[in-house]
């Protein structure tokens, strides 16, 4: 039996506690949260679109489902005699989602809306069984969520006298990836065919409003002013805000869903990114930014006039055995990552204690960290810095244990996750 003291037990408690408190155990690096659900309606290229610019999907794909006997390929699918041949397989798109931040009614809710679900195997001009409406799902829960929203859009549809719903939907039997040149058409292809068939009926205002603005509230929040169709919000998703993972939740919203915030900055301009505390904006900025940029006023933003923004962005460096040095240096095992991004950046496993005050590794987590010269204060060094942020980590020397390199890094920096399979 291992025999561990009280005193070992209250400090890996603490550790923990202190690690929820503060970074929420970032679900969001965890794949727990990341879950899927496959879509037919009409052409996947628009679908794919559609589907990319909403909060919370992580990945698009698009492929072919829901067919059997016929080779899951676009030259088959398309051919005329398959055209209305019920085994044929259907245009669709695997939406990757992140839980904590979508579900799958609201995801529901953007199919139905973009469609006619009231048309039998066409979508507008595109007529053939491989445009059918269909939602493929994992579970039989999934399948009634869906039957739930399916029912509440029959009613709407109903009211402005459109007919049944032929929304067929069922369980995911298989998936197929579409060719390459499918995947991202409309990215790689921005002027291609993107038909839009939706009917104008929408689900209640209302209801899209209780966007959990009473998240927003409480606590420091990052809150981006989104709308349909502006390429500078989907570039700012795509380039700046789909890798981060920081201890700051993220927040999407449209200028009608900005009840009970105190916002100073106007909401004409989209994107606009605000920083706010408690609700109240603290600061903010208008339009696109790069991701250099978006961390420096996030560093401002979570960490004000600290050592630690002095080493982040002026390239200070901690006081040697600081406090952060001192409960970081014997963590139980897992991962540091970037103060500001989440993004992991050394494994316990690559620390030692290199009796200098800072906290040392002998590596770096693969494709996380770049390496820039620095002749400051006239010596020869190699700066270390986070890849995703940019923010200055410390310097790497060649002096580790065993002719390894020797990490040397400011832990106020850091945050640290711990290993909860230990």
């Amino acid at each position: 039996m291992i025999k561990i003291s009280l005193f070992s037990f209250k400090f890996i408690f603490s550790l923990f506690c202190f690690s929820f408190l503060n970074t929420n155990l970032f679900a969001e690096n965890s794949t727990n949260h990341l879950k899927t659900i496959i879509f037919g309606a009409g052409c996947f290229w628009s679908v794919e679109k559609k589907f990319q610019e909403s909060y919370g999907v992580v990945n698009v794909e698009s492929g072919y489902a829901d067919g059997k006997n016929i080779k899951p390929v676009y030259k088959e699918i398309i051919k005329r005699e398959n055209r209305f041949n019920p085994n044929n397989f259907a245009e669709v798109v695997r939406v990757t989602y992140n839980s904590n931040q979508t579900d799958l009614e609201s995801l529901v809710k953007i199919f139905f809306e973009m469609h006619d679900p009231t048309q039998i195997n066409r979508q507008g001009n595109d007529i053939g069984v491989q445009y059918r409406s269909l939602i493929l799902t994992n579970t039989i829960e999934e399948i009634n969520i869906s039957e739930k929203v399916k029912n509440n859009y029959q009613n709407l549809l109903s009211k402005k006298g459109y007919g049944q719903i032929t929304t067929d939907i069922k369980k995911n039997t298989n998936f197929y990836l579409a060719e390459d040149y499918h995947q991202d058409y409309l990215v790689k292809n921005p002027n291609g065919y993107c038909p839009d068939n939706s009917t104008g009926i929408i689900f209640s205002k209302e209801s899209k409003n209780l966007a959990h603005n009473k998240d927003l509230i409480s606590g420091k929040k990052i809150l981006i002013l989104d709308a349909e169709g502006c390429p500078y919000c989907f570039k700012l998703r795509k380039e700046v805000l789909s890798s981060y993972k920081g201890s700051i939740e993220l927040f999407f919203r449209k200028s009608n869903e900005l009840d009970d915030l105190d916002l100073q900055t106007p909401t004409w301009a989209t994107p606009t990114i605000y920083f706010l505390e408690n609700g109240k904006e603290i600061s903010a900025h208008q339009g696109y930014l790069s991701k250099d940029k978006f961390y420096e006023l996030l560093g401002k933003f979570k960490l004000g006039k600290t050592e630690a923004f002095n080493v982040a962005f002026n390239q200070g460096t901690d006081p040697t055995y600081c406090k952060e040095y001192e409960l970081f240096k014997n963590t139980p095992e897992g991962l540091f990552v970037d103060k500001l991004s989440g993004a992991p950046l050394f494994d316990t496993k690559y620390r030692f204690n290199s009796k200098t005050g800072w906290l040392s590794f002998t590596e770096a987590v693969e494709d996380s960290v770049t390496e820039h010269m620095d002749y400051s204060y006239g010596m020869v060094r190699v700066e270390v810095r986070s890849k995703s942020s940019g923010i200055h980590l410390g310097h790497v020397f060649n002096d580790g244990p065993n002719g390894k390199p020797r990490y040397c890094i400011n832990a106020t920096v850091l945050e640290f996750v711990p290993n909860l399979d230990t």
